[in-house]
């Protein structure tokens, strides 16, 4: 069944809840060091119904000028509002509705969940079949931080190894990436590792990042500015690493131009940074007509947000191992009833209940809510 013929839709109430989960350890990028995911979750409800979405923007704006704050706001004066007590043929049709709001993309993707989840419930589909994926179990791979110690980073992929996990993301910075690599190869020849930059280099260190080629990494993630395509496209021709986009892309029309100027032979998607599951299925469609591999990206995700990512990672197109760890990678205590568990072969189920096709455990929910607000269904005028 296509999106566009599920059952119309109608929200009556919705309500903003953050979570607080501390990390397992600690996570540090070329940014900044986490300690906790702060969730923010958004609740529809119709019919006895409801849809929930996870909004993937964090603390502080490092990674993405929107946090999770920005979000709050966002939605409780203007996306909610726009879809509230309004019937819509669609869920395409009630994002239509927020159309004039200008970015906030991770806002708008959490509402889109929870809208595409009640709209799964109602069908009786998984988004899984809503998106017209194939796979039944995705192949996982596993992103880990910087460490304290070159030591510590190898016996932190041998554990991780040890779980099955298909592939080695690992996180670098200027003054830690050849040394970095040149460890790990010498180590484990034969798995694929890649580095994830985050916008910590300019064009000026292509040299040191020609040095890369060596070690036959399978990408390096964004190693440039995030809103950058040109000097990727420069960086990529002067060396063999595949760069792999993520930041840059935001859009169709960012693909189009990264396709254009060659910035990159990968592409990681996110969908709370391209503003949804929809989105994410257009670009994924894209790529996978312009030749480009894509793997779905990882923002510490709750179980909730993981259940889409892997529903999400279920399309064709998403051929590289991914950011869906297991949920004991980041967290205690997850919030579903039946965390997200790696199998021996490296890989998680794609959820085949109705909506999400997980359930959150009302207990651990409670216990890990911080704030909880319900939205009012008055529509503020455009730029109010």
């Amino acid at each position: 069944m296509k999106v566009d013929q599920l059952l119309p839709l109608s929200v009556e109430r919705a309500r903003l809840r953050v979570v607080s989960l501390p990390l397992v350890s600690p996570f540090t990028t070329s940014f900044g060091t986490q300690v906790e995911r702060r969730a923010l979750l958004v609740e529809l409800y119709s019919q006895g119904l409801v849809g929930l979405g996870e909004c993937a923007a964090g603390i502080d704006p490092g990674y993405s000028s929107e946090t999770y704050r920005t979000a709050i706001e966002a939605l409780r004066r203007h996306i909610l509002p726009s879809i509230l007590g309004r019937e819509a043929a669609s869920v395409a049709a009630q994002a239509e509705r927020w159309g004039w709001v200008r970015g906030h993309l991770m806002a708008k993707a959490a509402v889109e969940m929870a809208l595409l989840d009640l709209a799964g419930q109602m069908a009786g589909l998984s988004l899984k079949e809503i998106l017209g994926g194939v796979k039944e179990r995705i192949p996982s791979g596993v992103s880990i931080g910087i460490q304290t110690s070159l030591d510590a980073t190898l016996s932190a992929i041998e554990g991780y190894l040890g779980q099955g996990y298909q592939r080695i993301k690992l996180k670098c910075k200027p003054g830690y990436d050849i040394q970095l690599a040149g460890a790990v190869r010498a180590r484990f020849p034969d798995t694929p590792v890649m580095l994830d930059a985050n916008s910590a280099y300019t064009l000026a260190d292509a040299p040191r990042l020609r040095e890369l080629d060596q070690f036959h990494l399978m990408m390096i993630e964004q190693p440039l500015a995030h809103d950058d395509l040109i000097d990727h496209a420069e960086l990529q021709s002067q060396i063999e690493t595949p760069i792999c986009l993520d930041e840059s892309v935001e859009s169709l029309a960012d693909l189009r131009a990264a396709l254009h100027l060659g910035s990159g032979r990968i592409l990681n998607i996110k969908l709370g940074r391209v503003g949804g599951m929809l989105p994410s299925r257009a670009i994924h469609d894209s790529c996978l007509a312009a030749g480009w591999p894509v793997w779905c990206g990882g923002m510490l995700e709750t179980g909730i947000g993981r259940a889409a990512n892997l529903a999400l990672a279920s399309l064709p197109g998403f051929t590289l191992p991914g950011d869906t760890s297991a949920s004991d990678r980041y967290f205690q205590e997850d919030l579903l009833a039946e965390p997200f568990t790696l199998a021996g072969d490296g890989t998680l189920p794609v959820p085949s209940g109705p909506g999400l096709g997980v359930q959150v455990d009302p207990r651990r929910l409670d216990r890990a809510t911080v704030l909880m607000e319900e939205v009012a269904a008055t529509v503020p005028m455009a730029g109010a």
